[in-house]
């Protein structure tokens, strides 16, 4: 037994190379633990700026100077934000607190419908237990209410934050764009030098969740305007909140759409009630999910992430549960980490030398 746990040990922990892989992966979650809040605003523009990457690689293809290059998407990508900004979050403020503003009358058309079900279907409720779901819904509608406002209060000082990162960010993702070749190998300095294994672990993280994340985000904004074009179209309430929320669910997979579900649900029953235009509402995002999960990401993805749906759920749940959002957030760039780091042991005790990945 003894001997068991020896060769293992010297197999895969006490390995040189795989002993460097363990101390530079030790390294990077030390710093992400200690400095993770304050690096934060560098984090988030090394992401933005391995996004932009591509077009700018693709600009640099058709022989356009790199400064020209990057001047050019870097400008694009500002203008885009600020056009968000201005354009887009006054009408989600506006819709949000008309939410706010409408929902005791909401609360109290949804009473009255549910009242109704008990005369309806006398069968299968009682007007007791409709009361008895009412009082439990606006015991939890004043309880979740009390949290909010307390996480409100909370995040104030976080606001100058935020207007740092404001300026921050948009500064850090210039640099990074314009200076990436310096800045790689300025970092490379400082690895160490038998690094084959860290190389080939980082060769498949880059691709694996550099498909993923363009895939992602091309998925969200397709699914927030197609969803805004039909709630539109039916007339729904607040169908720019709606269908931004829909879109940015995309990001958790599956329990994201989940989630969003309810909300969707809810407002369209206490617009519309048990009527056509709710059946209606329901079958058309019932599509909409349907056709995300079953053509859109394996048009989008592809062989990109080959992860099992199980394995997705949990390290949504693992790294959320570690992280909190960002944990979420980058569930799937961290279990595709953790994929490459498998894939590398099992080449390595294979001794599969034909493999790309040993």
């Amino acid at each position: 037994m003894l001997q068991l746990v020896k060769n293992w040990l010297n197999r895969y922990i006490f390995d040189p190379e795989l002993a460097i892989l363990w101390l530079f992966l030790l390294f990077i979650i030390i710093v992400f633990a200690s400095l993770g809040k304050i690096l934060a605003p560098v984090f988030v523009s090394i992401v933005i700026a391995y996004l932009l990457q591509w077009p700018i690689h693709s600009l640099e293809k058709l022989h356009l100077p790199r400064i020209a290059a990057v001047l050019g998407v870097y400008i694009s990508f500002v203008s885009l934000v600020i056009i968000g900004i201005v354009g887009l979050l006054p009408l989600l403020f506006r819709q949000l607190n008309n939410l706010i503003a409408e929902l005791p009358a909401m609360v109290a058309k949804g009473q009255a419908l549910l009242l109704y079900l008990p005369t309806r279907y006398p069968g299968y409720t009682s007007v007791n237990q409709i009361q008895e779901w009412i009082l439990q819904f606006k015991s939890q509608l004043t309880h979740s209410g009390q949290l909010l406002l307390s996480a409100s209060l909370g995040y104030i000082p976080n606001v100058i934050a935020f207007a740092i990162y404001f300026v921050l960010v948009p500064l850090l993702v210039y640099f990074f764009l314009l200076d990436e070749k310096k800045i790689i190998g300025w970092l490379s300095r400082y690895l160490p030098e038998k690094r084959r294994l860290i190389s080939q672990v980082w060769t498949e993280v880059l691709t694996q969740t550099g498909n993923y994340v363009r895939g992602k985000a091309l998925e969200m904004l397709i699914v927030w305007i197609i969803t805004y074009l039909s709630f539109a179209i039916l007339g729904l309430q607040y169908a720019i909140l709606l269908s931004v929320l829909v879109g940015v669910s995309v990001i958790i997979p599956y329990i994201g759409a989940v989630m969003v579900t309810i909300p969707v649900l809810i407002i369209g029953f206490l617009e519309w009630g048990w009527t056509a235009h709710f059946a209606y509402l329901v079958a058309i995002y019932t599509l909409i999910i349907t056709l995300d999960a079953n053509v859109l990401v394996p048009l989008l993805f592809s062989e990109a992430v080959n992860l099992h749906p199980v394995t997705i759920i949990i390290a949504v749940l693992v790294f959320g549960g570690l992280l909190g959002f960002w944990g979420v957030f980058f569930a799937i760039p961290l279990a595709s980490v953790v994929n490459a780091i498998l894939n590398v042991i099992s080449c390595k005790k294979a001794g599969n030398k034909n493999n790309i990945l040993c």
